[in-house]
Order: C-alpha cells, then sequence, then structure tokens
C-alpha cells in the first residue's frame, strides 16, 4: 500500500463539524436508551454530601457520556474527549467535558458505587429483557467468580498495595488494585458481567465473593434464568462460606479445593479401576474401540469438606489426572492431580470439562484490559470504583448490540465490536432536516452493522396488554 497523492504539510487540516468518529454510538446508546439506563442511573445514584455541589450535580448525563467513551474505546478520563469531536455534540445531547467527568467521579465514595453497583445489575436485567442475551438459559446458567490484579504505578492510587499475581506460571508480588468480578453466561453465550467490585491489591481473591454470589444469583434470576444455576470458581472460592452461600442462594457448586493432607488422601483411596480417560488437548480416538487414548483421567469420591467446622459439606471430589511431562521416560507413569467439588449430577466426565470452562472469565478479563481497564485512571479509591463499574455497564451494553448485530458478532470480543460495529466514520447531513449518515461504502461488515441499526433504530416496543 502506497499513498496516492502528494500532500503539502498544509493539506491536513481538522474543520469539518460534520464528520462522526463513532457513528456506530448512535444503535447503541439507543439501546441504552431503549433498557432505561439513564433512568436507572438518575434514579439510584444520588449524592447528599458533595464536596464540590457543581461536580456533583446531573450525575446520569455525565456517567452516561462515560458509558459511551468506554464503549468507543477510552481507557483514560482524557479519552473521553472523543465524543465531543466533530459531529458527534450535534448526534447526542448531554455530552460532558472529561474534566467534569473526572469531577463527579472523585465525588464517588463506597456507598456510591455500591449505588452504581445496583444500576448494573438492574441494567442487565433491562438488557436481557430487551436482548437475547442467555440463550439457554432456561435450562442451564453458570456465575463464574474470579479476581485480577490491575498493576499500577506511583504513589498516588489510594489502596493501591502489593498482592500476590501470576505471571508466566509462575506467582509474583505486585502493586496494584485487585478488581472482583462476576459474570453470568450459558452454554451457547458469551459472558456478561453480574457484578464488580474494586478492592485493594492485598485484598484475599475471596474477599467480598460470598455476598456477590448471592448478588448475582438474585440477578440471574431477574434476569430470566429458570434454569440450574452453577457457581464455578478455583481454588480461592472453595471455602465454605462461598459454598454455603451459594447453596443458600439456591445454585450449585463447583470449586477448587486447595490440597491438604485431608485431600491428598481422598485421591489416594481412589481405586485404579475408577480412572477413565478424558478427552484433552491431544487426546485421540482408537480405531477399533472408539474410546478415547488420552493423557488426561478422571474419578471421582465421595468427600466431606470442612469436617472440622459446624457445617461440614459432604459432595463429589473429583479429580483429574495429567501425565507430568517433567517425567516423560518413566518406567511407570508420574501424575498431577487436579480435584475439585462439586454438588452436580453430570457423569463425571462431563463434570470435568463443564468446571474447566470457569476459564472463559478470562476472556471478559482480556475484554476489560484490552478496553477501559488498561489504566486505573484516578488516584482515588472512590472514583476507580465508580470507573469499574461503568467498565462493566459498557461491556454488557456492548455484548447486547454484539447480539443484535448477529453473526459471529455474538460472541465476538469487545475490541472487534468497536473495531467493526462502533469507530466507524460517517458525515452528518440533514437534507429536509431529516438526519442522514453517510457511512464508507465496501465496509465489511456493512451488514451486521445495518442489522444492528434496524434492531434498534427501526426498534418498536410491544404494546402493553389491555386487561
Amino acid at each position: 500500500m502506497q499513498v496516492s497523492h502528494r500532500f503539502a504539510v498544509s493539506s491536513a487540516v481538522f474543520d469539518d463539524q460534520h464528520l462522526v468518529s463513532c457513528a456506530g454510538l448512535v444503535p447503541v446508546m439507543t439501546l441504552a436508551a431503549q433498557t432505561g439506563l439513564a433512568e436507572l442511573l438518575a434514579g439510584k445514584v444520588r449524592f447528599t454530601c458533595e464536596r464540590i455541589k457543581s461536580g456533583a450535580a446531573n450525575p446520569a448525563p455525565k456517567l452516561t457520556t462515560l458509558i459511551a467513551g468506554m464503549c468507543a474505546g477510552a481507557d483514560s478520563i482524557d479519552d473521553l474527549d472523543l465524543v465531543r469531536s466533530g459531529g458527534m455534540k450535534t448526534l447526542f445531547d448531554g455530552v460532558y467535558a472529561s474534566s467534569t467527568i473526572g469531577t463527579l467521579l472523585r465525588e464517588f465514595t463506597f456507598g456510591h458505587a455500591r449505588q452504581l453497583d445496583g444500576v448494573l445489575r438492574g441494567h442487565l436485567v433491562a438488557l436481557c429483557e430487551r436482548v437475547a442475551l442467555l440463550p439457554g438459559a432456561h435450562q442451564r446458567a453458570f456465575i463464574d467468580i474470579d479476581s485480577l490484579l490491575r498493576p499500577v504505578y506511583g504513589h498516588a492510587k489510594q489502596g493501591a498495595s502489593y498482592g500476590h499475581t501470576k505471571i508466566a506460571g509462575k506467582q509474583i508480588l505486585r502493586k496494584g488494585l485487585s478488581p472482583l468480578i462476576a459474570t453470568l453466561s450459558t452454554g451457547d453465550s458469551a459472558p456478561v458481567i453480574a457484578g464488580a467490585r474494586l478492592r485493594a491489591g492485598k485484598a484475599n481473591s475471596g474477599r467480598g465473593a460470598a455476598s456477590m454470589i448471592v448478588e448475582a444469583v438474585a440477578t440471574a434470576r431477574a434476569a430470566g434464568v429458570t434454569g440450574e444455576i452453577l457457581v464455578r470458581g478455583d481454588s480461592a472460592y472453595g471455602t465454605g462460606t462461598v459454598i454455603r452461600a451459594a447453596r443458600r442462594a439456591g445454585a450449585r457448586f463447583s470449586v477448587v479445593l486447595n490440597k491438604s493432607t485431608t485431600v491428598a488422601a481422598a485421591i489416594d483411596s481412589i481405586d485404579e479401576d475408577a480412572w477413565i480417560p478424558v478427552s484433552y488437548p491431544g487426546a485421540v480416538r482408537d480405531p477399533d474401540t472408539g474410546a478415547w487414548i488420552s493423557d488426561a483421567e478422571v474419578a471421582e469420591i465421595a468427600y466431606t469438606a470442612f469436617s472440622s467446622t459446624d457445617h461440614p459439606i459432604t459432595a463429589r471430589l473429583i479429580v483429574r489426572r495429567v501425565k507430568d511431562a517433567r517425567y516423560p521416560d518413566t518406567l511407570f507413569p508420574v501424575w498431577r492431580y487436579h480435584p475439585f467439588f462439586t454438588d452436580t449430577d453430570e457423569p463425571v466426565d462431563a463434570a470435568d470439562i463443564t468446571h474447566r470452562r470457569h476459564a472463559v472469565i478470562e476472556t471478559v478479563f482480556a475484554d476489560l484490559i484490552d478496553g477501559p481497564l488498561a489504566h486505573m485512571p484516578s488516584g482515588l479509591f472512590g472514583a476507580n470504583s465508580a470507573w469499574i463499574l461503568c467498565a462493566a455497564i459498557a461491556h454488557n451494553l456492548l455484548r447486547a448490540a454484539g447480539v443484535l448485530a448477529g453473526g459471529t458478532h455474538t460472541v465476538a470480543r469487545g475490541a472487534t465490536l468497536r473495531r467493526k460495529i462502533v469507530t466507524v466514520p460517517a458525515r452528518l447531513t440533514r437534507p429536509q432536516r431529516r438526519p442522514v449518515l453517510h457511512l464508507p461504502t465496501h465496509w465489511p461488515w456493512t451488514d451486521q452493522w445495518l442489522t444492528l441499526w434496524r434492531n434498534t433504530i427501526g426498534y418498536s416496543p410491544p404494546l402493553p396488554a389491555t386487561p
């Protein structure tokens, strides 16, 4: 590819007031309006003891501007100015400057963040009523919970501290802040965020998990999940508190247990004939029997966890063992054991595959890190808490837009949706006072973009039933 013109230094001029940089925000924010996002923000987020009274005024349009900027790719407060350029202020009302939004975020406290958490859950319910976000929810849904450590630098980040994280398989200490995320998905859908909470970097991974699971299950039921709900987590959530919370909420559990002496004894007591091969990366089928030939095998045994407490729990201990690649030439195989604790009734090999799909939450983390959570923008903990919750709302909104666009966009990553759907340049014209967006010819994803447009701009809500 080569430049086909000879440009002069003066050939580039920023002077077009009708050029729109993110035309895809029109259907996306139309969907936000149809699901009552602004009304939820206005009804739930309230300030009574403002440090700067004008800064805390009108939180709903300011936060809506923030969410729109995140949908377009903003990962810092200054980036929010991209929704004010060219014809964007003509397309949208109530667009606030980034400095004004930063002032509002600095007014947030823990209580205000909890109000915004209520907006996240309420808006997810509204999205599920408007869009088929959770196909198959009448059969089964999954709540996955996990935390990540977002690194910060310098000494001005409130709440930042050194916590453990894993990079390239090695545990390291890193200074940062630790969001706790709960996602909701089905076997046929991409995950949406049902809960998000910011914590200090040194916070234990399971801190606050029990209450978040209870809220996530309630949100799932309100969003139309009528089937079984399975809560999945790694060893940080294999505690009696978390499991009891899941059971009280009416959900099943599938969590990893730490390798204690009692767990090791239970694994040793499994009969050798009980191990069966499981489909695993690299597995092949025997051409004669059709059985899997694999380096991974699974077995199960009844196990009572937390027997030294007042609330012991008896369920299935399912163990997956894999040949240790460090010892390929030993006379007898050397195994690595991976146990998890569950009360599901699936066959043992299916239960193992279902549990390992807990890794789907990592795709949400990747979306957030590649988008709004690339940085923690503020020095104040409350502002960063609000930022993370707005990022979660933007994630769910983009996910719903992808479903309405159809095709592969239904399960596409957030970065893909921003590139193909949101950040589309257009020229705004108004012949006979009718607004028209002129988009690029031969846009590779024209069909999907127009499908989203028709499903939002052309949407007619059903009339209320008459008695």
